[in-house]
């Protein structure tokens, strides 16, 4: 049996005929080819919301919500960059974009729900603790009780 018939490539085969992107998958004729300047492009903008990222760290916004808000919407956009450019679901079909898109829905949820639940907690604060007033040398009694 030979791999011209199957397709399969195995480390016995293997010859730079058989290694194209024809042969391990990445080829899609119906997709129209992406451009470098695309990728750099993409890379750039990457680069840029990672700035802002770090930058946005440094930034109070009001309350922790909000600045873990922030930092999930640019992650957000940052993760739909990458499945869209370098995952190539920019040329999918389009019943993948909504299978994507709920799933960024219902993570939203969770994590709105989680958050909320975080926020509505009743915070306890044990009583501050007296402090004993310090022991008399001679009786090693608390000084106050030593003079009654």
């Amino acid at each position: 049996m030979s791999t011209e018939h199957t397709g399969i490539v195995t480390p016995a085969n293997i010859t730079s005929a058989n290694i194209t992107s024809a042969n391990i998958g990445h080829a899609h004729p119906e997709h129209p080819e992406t451009s470098v300047k695309t990728y750099a492009a993409v890379l750039a903008g990457l680069l840029l919301l990672t700035f802002i990222t770090v930058g946005a760290s440094y930034i109070n916004f009001g309350s922790g919500t909000v600045n873990i808000v922030i930092a999930l919407g640019i992650a957000t956009v940052k993760a739909t960059l990458v499945a869209l450019f370098f995952m190539h679901l920019i040329h999918d079909k389009p019943i993948n974009a909504v299978v994507i898109s709920a799933g960024f829905v219902f993570l939203g949820l969770l994590l709105l729900f989680t958050l909320t639940d975080v926020k509505s907690r009743i915070v306890y604060k044990a009583p501050p603790i007296e402090k004993a007033a310090p022991a008399s040398a001679t009786t090693g009694m608390p000084a106050d009780a030593a003079h009654h």
